[in-house]
C-alpha cells in the first residue's frame, strides 16, 4: 500500500526485538530483561561492567521513612495557559462530561519545555535522595524525592533515553550517588520497557486473566463514593484526588494489596486505575495491575503475590499512627483490614499458592494461626463493609 511502518519511538525496544530476546526463555524475568537493556544501550556500564560494581542496588533503597520531620526536592508549577482554561470551561459546559478530582492546577507538564524543566528539577534536586526512601510513605508528603517524569514520557514530551542519559550524567560527575541513580534507571529502561513490551507480547487475551477468581468491585473508598477509616487508603485516595497521582508503593502495597487480599475483579481495578491516574494507559495498567498487583495471571509475571498485612504497612509509612485499626491485630473491631485480609486471601487461596516455592513460609504460618477461623470471619466482615463502603 506503499506506506512504511515505523516502531514507536516513545520506547526504547520495539516489540519485535522484546520477542527476540524472549524466545525460548522458560521465565521473562524483569531483572534479565533490564540487564540486557543496560548491555545493548550502553548505560550504566564501565565496560562489560555494571557501573559501581552491581547491577541491582536495592538493598540500599528500602529504608523506612525518616522521622526528622527533613524538606523534600520542591518542584516547578507552570501557570495555566488560554488553551489550558479553554479546555477546561470546555469539559465543564459539556454535560455529558463526568469528571472526578480536583481541578488542574498547572502540577503537570503539559508542553515539552515544561517537561525539561520537571526533568531538571529531578536531576538537580531530586535524584540525590530518590533511592533510599523510594519505597517509603509519608502521611504529610505526597511525592517525596519522585520523579514525577511518567506522564511526560508517555505524552512524548520527553524520551526515555535522554532521561536515562541525565541520571547517568548526574552520576558520572558524582552529583548523585550510583544506588539512587541505579534505582531510577531501572524505572525508565528496565521496568516501564518491560511492561510495555509484555502488552504486546502477551496480547489482548492477558486482560481477561483471573486466576484466583476474585468477583469484588472496585470498593467505594477508592471511587470517592465513600469515605474511609483506614488512614493508608484514606490518604492514597485524597492524593489522587487531588492530583491523579500515589507512587509505586501506594499503588502496589495500599491500593494493589488491599485490591488482592479482598478479591477485587482484576479488569475493574485495571480500568479504574487507567482512568483515574495522570499515567494511566491501558499498557500501563494491564500487566501492573492484572500481572503484578493482582496476580491474577497466576504468577506468569510476578514470582508471588504482593500481597501483605497491616505490618508492612506499619514499617514503610507513618499511616498507621493516626489510624482507629491496629496492624498487629487480626481480629476484633479495631483489627487492620489489611492484617484480616491477608491471612484469609492465603487461606482462601491456598489450594492455588500451594506449589509456588516463595510462598511456603507464608502459608506454613497461616495454618499454624490458632485463630484462623475467627480471622477469616473478621476477613468476610471486612470485605462485605468495605464492598458498601462502610470501612
Amino acid at each position: 500500500m506503499g506506506v512504511e511502518l515505523v516502531d514507536h519511538d516513545f520506547f526504547l525496544t520495539a516489540a519485535n526485538d522484546f520477542a527476540e530476546w524472549a524466545e525460548g526463555r522458560s521465565r521473562l524475568r524483569m531483572e534479565d530483561f533490564y540487564r540486557w537493556q543496560r548491555q545493548r544501550l550502553e548505560l550504566l556500564m564501565d565496560g562489560d561492567a555494571p557501573a559501581g560494581g552491581a547491577w541491582n542496588f536495592d538493598h540500599d533503597n528500602r529504608e523506612r521513612p525518616p522521622k526528622d520531620g527533613r524538606a523534600w526536592p520542591a518542584i516547578t508549577r507552570f501557570e495555566l495557559d488560554e488553551i489550558d482554561r479553554s479546555v477546561l470551561a470546555t469539559l465543564d459546559a459539556d454535560a455529558a462530561v463526568t469528571t472526578w478530582g480536583a481541578d488542574p492546577d498547572g502540577l503537570w507538564p503539559v508542553t515539552r519545555g515544561q517537561a525539561l524543566v520537571r526533568l531538571q528539577d529531578f536531576i538537580d534536586r531530586g535524584l540525590a535522595p530518590f533511592g533510599p526512601h523510594e519505597d517509603a510513605m509519608l502521611a504529610g508528603e505526597w511525592k517525596l524525592a519522585h520523579s514525577l517524569l511518567a506522564s511526560s514520557l508517555n505524552l512524548g514530551l520527553l524520551h526515555p533515553e535522554e532521561v536515562a542519559r541525565a541520571a547517568e550524567a548526574a552520576y558520572q560527575e558524582g552529583a548523585a550517588p550510583i544506588s539512587s541513580v541505579e534505582g531510577f534507571v531501572r524505572q525508565v529502561i528496565g521496568w516501564r520497557e518491560y511492561v510495555w513490551c509484555l502488552y504486546w507480547y502477551w496480547g489482548a487475551d492477558y486482560r481477561t486473566r483471573n486466576a484466583l477468581s476474585a468477583t469484588l468491585s472496585v470498593p467505594p473508598a477508592f471511587t470517592g463514593e465513600a469515605t474511609t477509616e483506614m488512614a493508608c487508603v484514606e490518604a492514597t485516595v485524597a492524593g489522587l484526588h487531588e492530583r491523579a497521582y500515589g507512587h509505586h508503593i501506594q499503588r502496589l502495597m495500599v491500593l494493589g494489596n488491599l485490591a488482592l487480599t479482598a478479591g477485587v475483579d482484576p479488569w475493574a481495578m485495571s480500568e479504574w486505575m487507567r482512568v483515574n491516574f495522570i499515567d494511566g494507559a491501558e499498557w500501563v495498567m494491564v500487566p501492573n495491575v492484572i500481572g503484578m498487583a493482582l496476580h491474577a495471571d497466576g504468577g506468569e509475571m510476578a514470582t508471588k503475590p504482593y500481597a501483605s498485612g497491616g505490618a508492612y504497612l506499619n514499617k514503610m509509612s507513618d499511616y498507621c499512627r493516626g489510624c482507629r485499626f491496629d496492624p498487629k491485630k487480626r481480629t476484633g473491631d479495631d483489627a487492620c483490614p489489611f492484617t484480616s485480609l491477608y491471612w484469609d486471601f492465603l487461606a482462601r487461596n491456598a489450594d492455588e499458592l500451594a506449589g509456588n516455592p516463595r510462598m511456603g513460609q507464608q502459608l506454613a504460618g497461616m495454618r499454624r494461626l490458632s485463630d484462623l477461623d475467627a480471622t477469616r470471619e473478621r476477613a468476610a466482615h471486612v470485605r462485605v463493609r468495605l464492598g458498601a463502603g462502610e470501612l
